[in-house]
């Protein structure tokens, strides 16, 4: 191949790195490539790039000499401090109208920084959120582009050719400006945390309550996977346990350590929804239940020293608890996508991204690690309402929450009684729970704030804001109170 003959190029050469590449081949681009360490880029050529229509290159310089105007350079890099560097060696090689894209998990605060020093230079900057592991780099990822139209136009052929394909459609739209692609991608994974603490909650009653077994486990998730939760997680949760460990002959799943790993996002989303005072209970359930799980020592210790409950045989009908699980997971799915949609719109609106939450969903069927046939219903409830405000309040949703609250509060019940934690089930019922109720006890949390603080509160049967001197012998007395100024 001969130089700046490559229709794009990409600089990171990991295991998603090298997957987009091929990915990026298969579908009939040439591709330069670039990694730090050169012996990375030698394996790869020698490798699985052999004979494909890949370009490898030794220097940025002979990286950014390979690439057709206007140039397109990917990085596939850790996220941080590393995409700077790499932004920082691109930029004094690169002429206006080139376009660099981020394609690594970047917090979208980054993206928005980066996109107005590397347009202050005269050149286009993509913030894009890739999701669906090493599977779907190859096959085709769910890409949540993001950043000005002028450079989605540029990157579009390319990114919409390489996507997943669902009914005909790229699972690849556009964002909107600067950091929104990477925000959709960070609820994504707030998401997904969410989804898979539900799924370990639901194996931990049907484990602990029922007594259930690995391949009667898998049995069930199979089924569930043909009805409602058909999902990609609900799929792999049915092959783990499947799975058998070759050294002990048991299911693999119960010789792995029960203490999980997370890389970030899921505590990035939770930071968002608190600056945006918006709910997440069910995802902010699922990332606490990963801290929790990390603590293993002291679990242990702990599980000699604090009391149990009295271990019970399960004495109902079994068939009927498994159904009641299966609808409290959906259920709780519902909550916890209604949740995330919540927070991109709150985010949408303070960043003036003009977000499409039904562009969102329609891209999130296929590729992604959340992916699910539910995601279509998403994209039905948008386009009934556009500007529908939480998830629960569609018709088919309530429906749904209308059909299945009663089991899934019989499955949250069985398992507060019987010890099991559920903390985003619990977490997604409190939430419905709440949402529903026209009148909370926070009237009384009100009086509270006002006793120690002089908070003022308002009241339901006449306008104003009042503060109340509570201590003031056994008269209660209420006075009007002006708002406060700022700074007051």
């Amino acid at each position: 191949m001969t130089a700046k003959q490559c229709d794009i190029g990409l600089i990171g050469l990991a295991v998603m790195g090298e997957n987009l590449v091929l990915n990026m081949e298969s579908k009939g681009f040439s591709v330069a490539v670039f990694n730090r360490t050169a012996e990375v880029t030698d394996k790869f050529a020698a490798g699985k790039a052999k004979g494909k229509n890949i370009q490898p290159t030794r220097t940025m310089e002979e990286f950014v000499g390979a690439l057709s105007r206007p140039r397109k350079a990917m990085i596939m890099v850790k996220a941080g401090g590393p995409v700077d560097a790499v932004i920082n060696q691109l930029v004094p090689l690169l002429e206006p109208g080139d376009v660099i894209i981020d394609g690594g998990n970047s917090l979208f605060t980054d993206t928005q920084r980066r996109c107005q020093e590397v347009e202050a230079h005269g050149l286009h900057f993509v913030g894009c959120g890739v999701s669906g592991g090493e599977e779907g780099a190859l096959k085709g990822p769910s890409m949540m582009p993001g950043g000005s139209r002028e450079a989605w136009e540029i990157v579009a052929p390319i990114f919409r050719k390489i996507a997943a394909q669902v009914d005909g459609e790229p699972c690849c739209r556009y964002m909107g400006p600067d950091g929104a692609g990477h925000y959709v991608k960070m609820v994504h994974n707030g998401i997904e945390y969410g989804d898979m603490q539900l799924i370990c909650e639901s194996y931990a009653i049907l484990k602990h309550v029922l007594g259930m077994e690995a391949a009667e486990l898998a049995e069930i998730f199979a089924d569930w996977n043909r009805g409602e939760l058909d999902s990609y997680l609900i799929d792999i949760t049915a092959q783990i346990f499947r799975k058998t460990d070759p050294d002990t002959g048991k299911p693999l799943v119960d010789v792995i350590l029960d203490k999980a790993g997370q890389k970030g996002t899921g505590m990035w989303t939770l930071q968002s929804a608190i600056q945006r005072a918006v709910v997440i209970s069910t995802i902010n359930a699922a990332v606490e239940a990963r801290v929790i799980s990390s603590r293993k020592e002291e679990r242990v210790n702990s599980s000699k020293i604090l009391p149990q409950p009295q271990p019970t045989k399960f004495a109902g009908d079994r068939a009927q608890l498994i159904e009641a699980v299966r609808q409290a997971l959906y259920a709780s799915k519902i909550v916890s996508y209604a949740q995330g949609m919540e927070l991109l719109g709150a985010a949408s609106l303070e960043y003036k991204w003009d977000l499409n939450f039904g562009d969102i969903a329609t891209i999130w069927r296929g590729g992604c690690i959340i992916r699910a046939k539910f995601l279509n219903r998403i994209v039905e409830a948008y386009e009934r309402d556009r500007a529908l405000h939480n998830l629960l309040l569609d018709r088919y949703f309530t429906n749904i929450i209308e059909t299945t609250q009663h089991n899934w509060r019989v499955a949250v019940a069985t398992a507060v009684t019987q010890g099991v934690a559920v903390p985003a089930f619990a977490a997604s019922l409190s939430y419905f729970d709440s949402y529903r109720q026209a009148r909370l006890p926070a009237n009384l949390l009100q009086a509270q704030r006002d006793f120690f603080g002089a908070h003022t509160y308002e009241r339901i049967d006449k306008p104003g804001i009042f503060h109340t001197e509570w201590m003031e012998g056994s008269e209660v007395t209420a006075k009007p109170k002006a708002p406060q100024r700022a700074g007051e």
